[in-house]
């Protein structure tokens, strides 16, 4: 199966098979530009390099105004650069003069797929299935691609949610903008209080009491390590584990250096978590 055509020029010969047939495939991305206009020059590798990013979900069609100034007038086309976007035959969208990047995918966002709706997609069929870890990849991936969309970051707190990533999927939330922190998002920081109220087993206060009577007692706090971590509360427990190595490397003939792999290796050697306590660890030890 041949890749689709990403960027196209169009003349006099080309504009009505590209303008209307072709945008009734797909979205068309019109550039009108000229040699002269400085920020054409600006906007135009950027508008390349997203056709490039999209792989043919919409064709970037470029026409030289100067040259083409039928084609130009028949559109309107007043100062420059000027971009319209053609649907099903019609300029349905657009702008004028340089735009950023951000703007310009907003723009495209409202009539293509995303390139992470297919991660998105995934890793909800992931969720269904319990593999946790893996949707938790997936859509962190999908979230850093997406610049942190609102809807992409709700969908990765509730994963991080599932898998009982309490703090992270609260670090998550906490970056939305307090004007963009709708209903889903009051709904998921309540589930997290109420997972952790939850999570607070009679051994796990137990030892935290114990812990506060007898803060230098490395027992104690590996012991509640493995308590967080059987609940998911993977930050914590590697925290007191870490406190642990930094006063001795090789407590208890190196149970609390294995029980920390163990804990990284169960989130998973990928997981920005598991890379963040790698590196602590890199640092005590070497």
């Amino acid at each position: 199966m041949s890749e689709l055509q990403t960027v196209v020029v169009i003349d006099q010969t080309n504009a009505q098979q590209i303008l209307v047939e072709e945008s009734f495939n797909r979205p068309v991305l019109v550039d009108f530009w000229a040699d002269w206009c400085e920020p054409c020059k600006q906007l135009m590798p950027l508008l390349e390099k997203l056709a490039d990013e999209y792989a043919g979900a919409f064709l970037l069609a470029k026409i030289n105004a100067d040259e083409q100034q039928g084609i130009a007038g028949q559109l309107g086309v007043r100062s420059l650069p000027t971009v319209m976007l053609f649907k099903d035959g019609q300029p349905v969208d657009g702008f004028t003069g340089a735009q950023p990047e951000t703007a310009i995918r907003e723009l495209l966002q409202k009539y293509l797929p995303s390139p992470w709706d297919a991660k998105i997609a995934e890793a909800t069929e992931l969720l269904d299935q319990g593999q946790t870890a893996e949707a938790v990849a997936l859509l962190r991936s999908a979230w850093e691609e997406s610049n942190r969309l609102l809807e992409v970051t709700l969908a990765y707190a509730g994963a991080l949610l599932e898998a009982n990533r309490l703090d992270d999927a609260e670090a998550v939330l906490n970056e939305v903008r307090l004007v963009d922190r709708d209903a889903v998002h009051e709904q998921l920081m309540a589930q997290i209080e109420l997972k952790r109220e939850a999570g607070k087993s009679p051994e796990v206060e137990a030892l935290e009491a114990d812990l506060e009577a007898n803060p230098d007692s490395h027992d104690v706090r590996v012991k509640l390590a493995v308590q967080l971590t059987a609940g998911g509360q993977y930050r914590e427990a590697l925290e007191h584990l870490l406190h642990v190595l930094r006063i001795d490397r090789d407590w208890n003939n190196g149970e609390a250096k294995r029980l920390y792999l163990d804990t990284i290796a169960s989130i998973g050697k990928g997981d920005p978590l598991a890379a963040e306590y790698q590196r602590k660890l890199f640092s005590i030890l070497y």
